[in-house]
Parts: structure tokens; C-alpha cells; sequence
């Protein structure tokens, strides 16, 4: 099943922003996973029926967070429970 890869731009690590991305994940039911990225991004891929609104809510993430801009392109990884790697 394809998904969606996307690198979450802005005040986005050490905030919690992984733990809260897997939290509101699987409250959704979506596929995927979630990292940091070493630019001080994070990239995530989404699968599954809620993915629309996964992407929404990684548009603004969680509490303390500050996203600028996220980067959104088709991805064919996106099968499994979501998970924090």
C-alpha cells in the first residue's frame, strides 16, 4: 500500500514531536514511521485511511512544536503499525 513521505520543517525536534506524531498515529489507525533528521527536520511516512488527516495535523504537530513548512511526495513505504526509528 502506498503512502505519503514527508519532512516536517521548523522548531520540530526535542520537542517530543516523534512521540506525539506515533501517539496521534495510531489514535488515526495509520501505517508508518517517524525520525529525525540530522538537518533538524523530521521525516515521517503515513499510510493508511487516516493519512489525510495525519497530514493535517503534522501541518501544525503538537504542543511546543513550531512547524514552518512540510515537504509532502508519494512513497510506497508505508505498510506496518507506525513505529519511531
Amino acid at each position: 500500500m502506498g503512502g505519503k513521505r514527508v519532512i516536517v520543517h521548523g522548531t520540530v525536534q526535542g520537542v517530543g514531536f516523534r512521540w506525539a506524531t506515533r501517539r496521534e498515529a495510531r489514535r488515526l489507525g495509520v501505517t508508518g514511521w517517524v525520525r529525525n533528521v540530522d538537518d533538524g527536520s523530521v521525516e515521517a511516512v503515513v499510510g493508511g485511511e487516516g493519512a489525510d488527516a495525519m497530514l493535517a495535523w503534522l501541518r501544525h504537530g503538537p504542543p511546543g512544536s513550531q512547524v514552518t513548512s512540510i515537504d509532502v511526495q508519494d512513497s510506497d513505504d508505508a505498510g506496518g503499525p507506525f513505529e519511531i526509528r
